[in-house]
């Protein structure tokens, strides 16, 4: 490298860690927002620029998450009514950890009991339920009106790859690619002062959510200082010799040449960002501290504990809004669905217990919602010893701005004969839709009511974008 290069970066990363978000000028966003309204045809959009840092981290629950042995009716007559429909699915009433929502709808509920530390954090008001929420194109009230015909009905409503897109998307009446994290992406991008590293990161590769028309994911690993490059462009990671620096030479002058074809200048240009890309990351990561929190070994903790060093180092990468992604796969339990879970689930909440203290570390616990999606929930009834596909089922939200120790949205009778069971092996209607429980995070993060229908063009049937309130209310409305 040279000496000239290397100067040139950190001249740019001192340039970044200065450039704070409230120092973010209004006219250069608006400017650039008017370039990417030409580009994707958001014509109107007006997002605001809060000046704050704020992160979404998303986490991908792959293969249906049997929730309503997540979330679980206790009091006496709605356990029975759950034990009689999960009957050897149905954990004992006992071992449930009770649960104390500071609004109640006259029950008892209790989470998992593999599930202690998420319990803590509900207790403290950092964690919070969102109840019967699924795929929705527009309101279906009952049984009746879904098999009537009358109601758009998502498509592949059972199918692991429609509905594991539909919830990336919250676009359930077709089978699009742009997400809708991707889609806010490209609405505030330009929040942030540094632009040669996505505000999306992913530390499970390509997905849909974090896919826009102009934005696109940046892939970490939990290892080392989160990105490697190209092994052969850092000979010093395996052997140097010869054909190690023969092959460096090649790259550079590859990324550096200037071509009159435009391909292949695109592509050296492209070659050239990457490297300087992957510098300025590694060396953000480099200069945070270590945790004193204890991640677990697992690799759902080692994630966290990545994308916790990734927030620590926001100011030096010049990010006020960041995403998340990552997936914790497993979850399609046909079979041994109650051990599976009691491992499962005892994953999920060490981990997210594990990131929000270490956030705390820190000092950017409120700043951070951390959120469940999965493909959907599944039967009630048992197929001998699991469980199939189904349709609505219950969502973490967790984080120090979350409205927690609460539980979200309409917990349905889990009664074989409800009128929201559109099959006999207890498959329920939704009543809260993917596009409420997602809106009230993108507003929370910088979306502004009337560019909400940009990212989820749905919502007008579910939720007032002038109401000024939350259409959840699990955060506060900004």
């Amino acid at each position: 490298m040279s000496k000239h290069k290397h100067f040139h970066n950190s001249s740019r990363r001192k340039f970044l860690g200065q450039a704070s978000c409230a120092a973010l000028g209004s006219t250069t966003f608006f400017s650039s927002m008017a370039n990417m309204l030409l580009a994707n045809g958001l014509a109107g959009a007006n997002s605001s620029n809060t000046g704050d840092y704020k992160a979404l981290v998303c986490l991908l629950l792959a293969g249906g998450n049997d929730s309503y042995n997540m979330l679980v009716p206790r009091g006496t007559a709605e356990y029975d009514e759950y034990a009689a429909t999960r009957y050897d699915l149905a954990l004992d009433q006992a071992s449930l950890l009770p649960l104390s929502p500071l609004t109640s709808d006259g029950k008892l509920y209790g989470l998992h009991p593999a599930m202690g530390n998420l319990k803590t954090m509900f207790d403290n008001g950092r964690a919070a339920l969102v109840t019967n929420v699924g795929t929705l194109i527009e309101p279906v009230a009952n049984a009746t009106e879904f098999f009537s015909g009358a109601k758009n009905i998502p498509l592949g409503l059972y199918s692991h790859s429609d509905q594991m897109q539909h919830w990336q998307t919250s676009v359930p009446q077709s089978r699009d690619a742009i997400g809708w994290g991707g889609k806010v992406a490209d609405m505030l991008k330009s929040m942030n002062s540094n632009q040669d590293i996505s505000m999306n990161i992913s530390l499970s590769g390509r997905n849909v959510w974090q896919s826009g028309n102009t934005v696109l994911e940046y892939s970490i690993t939990n290892q080392g200082l989160g990105v490697e490059g190209i092994p052969q462009y850092q000979p010093w990671l395996y052997n140097a010799g010869l054909v190690d620096e023969i092959r460096q030479t090649a790259i550079n002058d590859m990324a550096t040449k200037m071509y009159s074809n435009v391909f292949k200048k695109s592509f050296g240009e492209l070659t050239k960002h990457s490297f300087d890309s992957l510098e300025i990351f590694q060396d953000a990561i480099a200069n945070v501290p270590p945790f004193v929190t204890n991640f677990s070994d697992h690799y759902l903790s080692q994630n966290m504990a990545m994308t916790a060093k990734t927030i620590a180092a926001q100011n030096e990468l010049g990010m006020c809004r960041q995403t998340f992604f990552m997936t914790f796969a497993g979850w399609d339990h046909h079979d041994e669905v109650l051990n599976a879970q009691n491992s499962m689930l005892n994953t999920v909440s060490n981990a997210i217990s594990e990131f929000f203290a270490a956030l705390d570390e820190i000092g950017m616990a409120d700043k951070v919602t951390l959120f469940t999606i999965s493909d959907f929930a599944r039967t009630l009834t048992s197929n001998g010893n699991g469980s199939d596909h189904a349709w609505g089922g219950n969502q973490i939200v967790a984080g120090g701005a979350v409205n927690g120790q609460d539980i979200y949205g309409t917990f349905p009778s889990l009664d074989l004969t409800s009128p929201l069971m559109v099959s006999s092996r207890g498959n329920i209607i939704p009543t809260t839709s993917t596009d409420e429980f997602f809106a009230e995070l993108a507003l929370w993060f910088g979306v502004a009511p009337s560019d909400l229908h940009l990212i989820l063009p749905n919502i007008g049937n579910f939720y007032s974008v002038g109401s000024g309130s939350m259409p959840l209310g699990f955060l506060p409305m900004v």
